[in-house]
């Protein structure tokens, strides 16, 4: 009850901040300026589904990407100017904390879930691991304002903002021209940062990998083993991981043992008994480059994820973890729990996971880091 209330707390909070910074403002915005922002064409891959993303609302161009690039990965965006979105979300891991079970956020505090890829995101219907947020432009407050991930207020961040450039910094960005060159005037607000910051996330696509080759008619793309995993995967895993996007975008109780903070996952949002200890599919577009695994990154490798639901893991007990919400594709009458595999065919189903990898969308300089951000 007390996540519901937050969040409705928050909601009308965010509401109240982009009023008193956004077009309802005291200080209505400049006239024209004559600054004319550069439309950017966005397409999406002809195999994707429409997506979510309701981009009448929001048009792309080039400035506004730019602008949402920098403040993606500026520090600028926490209490103590050195925790960024870019750094929980790392270029080089498909925009995931490699490494880290659980994300670091200021002053070195550990968040409580893995840090989930950001990409692909216009077709999201909803965001993080619990689906506490349905619209693209309401994900970045919520790592904003969380006392360990970012530890800061909007109405802070806008400010900071606007008295930029900062005298010795390592980098010098003036936000004020670079908003003006985005939306025309040099206004800055919640609804701008929240539009920029969205503008940069809907042009981090992902299809471009092996498998993205192999659709598009190249039959070599792919080895006889990833072939044969490929067809592994359709027949034991796609009824959650559907579509190009691998993911059918539901909420599921995978037969994971609770953790130490026993995270009820989407039941925390509802507070519908049905949804206890149900999180997000991810999609696994990537999947190769984002270990550890699961909502609290318990597993470290791919073949560790198999053998969970596989329910062979070494130890020889029973893995999957009984309660009344466990997905009934694991827990059929009469077979044993979870999804029959054996070794060999784990070995291709990895095989062809790794395909996923798109390692175009990691090297391209569109994405990266501008030198604004940190790491670690």
């Amino acid at each position: 009850m007390k996540k519901v209330v937050f969040l409705f707390g928050l909601m009308i909070f965010l509401s109240q901040v982009m009023n008193s910074c956004g077009g309802k403002s005291d200080n209505p915005e400049p006239g024209p300026s004559g600054n004319t922002p550069t439309p950017l064409q966005w397409t999406k891959p002809a195999y994707f589904p429409d997506p979510v993303y309701d981009l009448s609302k929001n048009p792309l161009t080039v400035e506004g990407v730019e602008l949402g690039r920098f403040l993606f990965y500026d520090g600028i965006l926490s209490r103590t100017d050195k925790i960024g979105c870019g750094t929980c979300h790392q270029q080089v891991a498909a925009f995931t904390h490699h490494g880290h079970d659980v994300s670091h956020g200021v002053d070195d505090q550990l968040g409580t879930r893995n840090a989930p890829s950001v990409q692909n995101m216009a077709w999201n219907t909803s965001f993080f691991w619990d689906g506490g947020v349905h619209d693209m432009d309401m994900v970045p407050p919520v790592p904003i304002q969380n006392e360990v991930e970012m530890g800061e207020r909007v109405g802070n961040v806008i400010e900071k903002l606007r008295k930029t450039p900062v005298a010795g910094a390592a980098k010098q960005v003036n936000y004020p021209k670079m908003f003006k060159a985005a939306f025309g005037t040099d206004e800055i607000n919640a609804d701008r940062m929240m539009k920029a910051l969205s503008q940069f996330m809907m042009t981090i696509v992902s299809a471009t990998s092996k498998y993205d080759y192999f659709l598009k008619g190249d039959a070599s793309a792919l080895t006889a083993q990833e072939k044969a995993g490929m067809t592994l995967f359709k027949q034991k895993c796609a009824s959650c991981h559907s579509s190009e996007l691998f993911t059918d975008f539901s909420f599921r109780n995978n037969g994971l043992i609770p953790n130490k903070i026993n995270d009820q996952g989407r039941y925390a949002i509802t507070l519908n008994e049905a949804d206890r200890l149900k999180f997000k599919v991810p999609s696994l577009r990537n999947v190769g480059l984002t270990a550890p695994y699961m909502h609290d990154g318990r597993f470290t490798t791919l073949q560790e994820v198999l053998d969970h639901y596989a329910n062979d893991q070494n130890s020889g007990k029973d893995s999957i973890y009984i309660s009344p919400t466990l997905d009934p594709l694991l827990n059929v009458a009469g077979q044993k729990r979870g999804i029959a595999l054996s070794n060999a065919e784990k070995q291709s189903i990895i095989a062809f996971l790794r395909t996923l990898n798109d390692d175009q969308l990691m090297n391209d300089k569109r994405f990266s880091d501008p030198g604004v951000g940190t790491s670690f």
